[in-house]
């Protein structure tokens, strides 16, 4: 397959075309928000701001994906995600576990190796399909929350919720297909609003925890 032929990996597009997914492209709209919410509240923190920008990235690239739908704009819509992923990994390890830069920098390197292992894993799941590829996250999540459940019990709750969040958003990204039959629009969009809201979340947690208010 060309990096420019069109892709159809959703249920409520039909045919090619730019608007072949209005529901699933306006939906992004929800990332744009989210950051634009966080944007004032992580004032004076510059990790939580890199984190803001991506989310907002994460909005632009899925919307290019859902509708030019070519391989081009769907790697354009998976670096975003893999950028938050490493940048919150990082942010956790240094000022939630509280280990130096360098230790929590090898943190980050550490999860490509853990989800190129664990993927695989998820993938045997009967009707994870491509979800299997966000799996290892909230299972990451809960593990830095176990880790917190005494040092910082307020933003262990916050990661558990998070997590929580997550695992519901992949549910309806997984039954897009399945019930393609009886509801034709797709469950889709509704992974794009409430990981929308799960990445606000995550960012929230994260500065409540810095500036002493979780």
């Amino acid at each position: 397959m060309a990096w420019l032929d069109a892709v159809d990996g959703y249920c409520e597009r039909l045919k090619p075309g730019y608007w072949a997914e209005p529901v699933n492209a306006v939906t992004n709209l929800a990332f744009v928000v989210a950051a634009a919410v966080m944007w004032r509240r992580t004032a004076g923190l510059p990790l939580a701001r890199a984190m803001v920008l991506v989310l907002a990235a994460i909005g632009v690239g899925s919307y290019l994906f859902h509708t030019h739908a070519n391989r081009v704009t769907g790697v354009m819509d998976v670096i975003p995600i893999v950028a938050f992923i490493l940048l919150y990994v990082f942010a956790a390890s240094r000022d939630f576990l509280r280990l130096t830069p360098w230790r929590a920098g090898l943190a980050t390197v550490a999860f490509l190796p853990y989800a190129a292992a664990t993927v695989p894993l998820w993938s045997m799941v009967p009707g994870l399909g491509s979800s299997a590829g966000y799996a290892p996250v909230p299972v990451l999540i809960l593990v830095y929350a176990w880790l917190l459940r005494r040092r910082a019990p307020a933003t262990a709750q916050g990661l558990a919720a998070g997590a929580g969040l997550l695992v519901l958003s992949l549910v309806f990204r997984t039954v897009d297909e399945p019930l393609c039959g009886v509801w034709p629009m797709g469950t889709h969009f509704l992974w794009h609003l409430l990981n929308a809201v799960m990445l606000g979340w995550m960012i929230n947690v994260y500065v409540r925890h810095r500036t002493g208010r979780a």
